[in-house]
């Protein structure tokens, strides 16, 4: 019985060298449900005998320093990418385009950052990480600032300089996370990346608010696009003063004779992962929701709203603030109980993790269907569905994450970290707003009342409930893989188990068979 990445693959295995502890060859199994496993490395027993101390040899104070500036600056991130959002309309009146040009705004933005983050991933891997997420932070914060200064007849070149923020942001998004990793170890890891990546929602949330209020306070769109540049130049400072760059592997105990492999042979490596690639699946759905809701919710909420004309600019200020209130809240709640649930249901069952997500991914689904439908019945009652069905969403942000994290080395994170956001981007979130925006059109058939717009987007948007079943089985997959896949890399990280340029060994038995940690 087999279940591991390892035992699926053996046929292409190349042959193994040498012996092994005997400490590597204590996993057996008693279970292929992922729900009822017996006799299996749980997180407790990861990485406890050799692990760093808190902040390895940096000190506790100025890792938790630095997870604080890294939050700082994804709330930047997500601010800045969704301040669009919250000014949409105003942005199409302003160049006179239509819902699927709107949608290329934030297309144009993720393919740039989908394109750039391989390379970002390899130069994390194997230089200063501190100074290449300052240089792409400054990078980003200018070219927001000149995007917003784009004349009329030049909407061509405001797509451009959209999608040049994204070259910025693929630098940080990449490298972040693999410093925490560096710092931090299981739970204390899991709580940090919480905090991390409540930055994700809450900074969505702030996009749609700050945003909109700046625009309406000064009375262009265009304002709202110069606050995170200003507050961006901050965030260089802060990590050229506060942001180490720890070595890799150290809170994982990791051994000295852990290094770099070719990068073609990372990527082969991680294609092979079995967890990797189905949590990466699984998180392409979460990005294909989050994108199309991001972009269109609250342009939706408007017209359900409207009588049949444009929306006023109070109007869209209002829906941009309760919108966004309940992005940040559903990001707090969901991400925190995410990773709260999958933190304690962990120490009983080690494919815990994954399985919370496939939950979240499913529970999103009816609250999402039925919002849509009920948007011009009952706005407050489709305000409570959104609130409901985001917090099933964001119960993945930081589990995602911490799956990357604990199921690749050390030393090849920042390319894991790349091709999920490659992957995940290319055919999530970079295609969805763009998609939703063509069904839209092609169903209001050039239409310019208001509530065809409604209706035309309401049922390009329920493109989003099935996207979530699939996502909800990718994830359901994913725990058959990630017991295996976990110790692997944790037997490698401590040198436990031969790291080479070809291939990432499993452990044999005496019959000179490789070993399997299944599920």
């Amino acid at each position: 019985m087999a279940e591991s990445t390892d035992d699926l693959l053996e046929p292409f295995l190349p042959e193994e060298n040498g012996d092994l502890p005997d400490a590597s060859k204590s996993f057996k199994t008693r279970s292929r449900d992922p729900t009822r496993i017996t006799n299996v490395v749980s997180d407790s027993d990861v990485s406890t005998s050799v692990a760093a101390p808190v902040g390895g040899n940096i000190g506790n104070t100025r890792a938790y320093l630095a997870v604080a500036v890294m939050v700082y600056i994804n709330l930047l991130n997500y601010m800045d990418r969704f301040t669009i959002a919250g000014v949409l309309i105003d942005i199409q009146s302003f160049y006179s385009i239509s819902n699927s040009d709107a949608g290329l705004l934030q297309t144009s933005f993720i393919l740039s950052y989908m394109v750039l983050a391989p390379l970002f991933g390899y130069l994390g891997d194997r230089y200063n990480r501190k100074f290449l997420m300052a240089a792409g932070i400054l990078f980003w914060s200018g070219t927001t600032l000149a995007g917003s200064f784009i004349p009329k007849e030049h909407f061509w070149l405001f797509l451009m300089m959209r999608a040049m923020v994204g070259i910025g942001e693929a630098s940080y998004s990449t490298i972040a996370p693999t410093i925490i990793a560096d710092m931090f170890t299981k739970d204390r890891r899991t709580t940090m990346l919480t905090f991390f990546y409540f930055a994700t929602p809450v900074g969505s949330g702030l996009g749609f608010i700050v945003g909109t209020n700046v625009a309406k306070l000064l009375g262009a769109w265009q304002w709202a696009l110069r606050v995170t540049p200003v507050l961006g130049v901050v965030a260089v400072v802060l990590i050229l003063l506060f942001v180490p760059n720890p070595p890799r592997g150290e809170a994982d105990g990791g051994n000295h004779r852990l290094t770099n492999t070719s990068f073609l042979t990372d990527i082969k490596q991680l294609c092979r992962n079995g967890s990797f690639m189905l949590d990466t699946a699984g998180f392409t759905c979460v990005s294909f929701v989050t994108g199309a809701l991001a972009l269109w919710a609250p342009s939706f909420f408007a017209y359900a709203m409207t009588d049949g004309h444009k929306p006023t600019d109070k109007m869209q200020a209002d829906i941009a603030l309760i919108f966004g209130g309940i992005t940040c809240a559903a990001g707090v709640i969901g991400t925190v109980a995410g990773a709260e649930w999958g933190k304690r249901w962990k120490k009983s069952n080690p494919a815990a993790d994954p399985i919370v997500c496939a939950i979240g991914m499913l529970g999103c689904m009816p609250f999402l269907y039925f919002a849509l439908l009920l948007a011009r019945t009952n706005i407050i009652v489709t305000y409570v569905l959104v609130l409901l069905g985001e917090i099933f969403l964001c119960l993945n942000w930081t589990l995602v994450a911490d799956i990357v994290l604990y199921v690749v080395i050390p030393t090849r994170r920042s390319t894991a970290e790349a091709v999920q956001i490659v992957i995940c981007h290319l055919l999530g979130d970079a295609g969805s707003p763009y998609l939703i925006g063509i069904v839209s059109d092609a169903i209001a058939s050039g239409h310019d009342n208001y509530l065809i717009k409604y209706q035309s987007l309401k049922y390009a948007l329920l493109i989003n409930t099935f996207v979530c079943v699939i996502g909800g089985a990718f994830f359901l997959a994913c725990a058959f893989f990630i017991v295996g896949d976990r110790a692997r890399a944790d037997r490698i990280t401590r040198g436990e188990q031969e790291h080479r340029d070809g291939d990432d060994n499993p452990p044999i038995n005496d019959a000179g068979r490789p070993i399997d940690v299944v599920i």
